[in-house]
This record gives C-alpha cells, structure tokens and sequence, in this order.
C-alpha cells in the first residue's frame, strides 16, 4: 500500500511540475518571436572591431560616418533584423556587438555590408552564429519604453 501511495504521489508531482512548466507558455508570442520548443532561436551576433582606414578621415568625416551608421542601426532595427547593437566603454579594439535575427552568416554579412562605419573601413566585424533566447526579440519594443531620447 505504502509503495502504490509513494507512486501516486510521485504521478501527481510530475504531473504538477509539468503544467507548471507550460502553464505560463503563449503559442502564439513564440511563434510571433520565432521560438522553438525550449523557446530559443539562432541569432548572428557581429563583434565590432575598430577598421585599419580610421586615421584616414577628418573628425567631421568620422562624425558623418557615425551618423550614418546609427541611422543604419535604426533602420535594421525597425525592419527587425537587427535584435539588440551597443558600444563597449572605452576606447578598445573591440567596438561593439550586434544581434541580428537571421538565419545564416551569409544574411548578416549582407546586412553589415550596408553599414557607411564598414563601408568606409572605419568598422569591421566578425560574424558568429549564436543560440539564445527568442524573447530577445521583444527587446525593441521594451526599450521604447524606457528610452526617454531616441538615439
């Protein structure tokens, strides 16, 4: 009797950890995030590497560059490919990251390609395929909220 109630017990638990697990699952947000089953998705991440053709351009140069490069960011961001781009602090070889929502490293080369920092040399990046989680891609919308400026 002891062992047929320790098994029950044991069904019901399972049971509960289970529903526990999905009860806060929405199908249709994971889809809409491009989620699988453990709610992940591929990403690209580019790390930003300060170019060799930097000290080639004047300061106001540099400047135009830069505009353009943050106008490019906000494009890629707004046509949702572009998931999260920062800079690091200080004034290292490694500039930045970007997160792309894409599915191959041939997508995110071309998506590089377009930026004016890359173009002129003033940028370069390295390209490596990552696992993360899908609700990186609520991001942009969350950081609306809480951005007073918009960059």
């Amino acid at each position: 009797m002891k062992k047929l109630f320790l098994l029950l017990l044991i069904i019901c638990s399972a049971n509960y950890y289970s529903f526990a697990q999905t009860a806060n699952y929405d199908e249709t947000l994971a889809k809409e995030v491009g989620a699988d089953d453990y709610g992940m998705r591929k990403y690209v991440i580019a790390f930003l590497y300060r170019g060799d053709k930097v000290d080639e351009y004047t300061e106001q140069e540099r400047t135009d560059i830069q505009a353009g490069h943050m106008a490019n960011i906000n494009h890629l961001a707004e046509e949702g490919q572009l998931v999260i781009a920062g800079p690091f602090f200080g004034n290292e070889e490694l500039r930045g990251l970007f997160f792309f929502a894409v599915e191959s490293l041939e997508e995110a080369q071309k998506l590089t390609e377009s930026d004016p920092a890359i173009k002129a040399g003033v940028l370069k990046m390295d390209l490596k395929e990552w696992y993360g989680s899908a609700a990186l891609m609520l991001m942009s919308d969350m950081h609306t909220k809480v951005a007073k400026v918009k960059i």
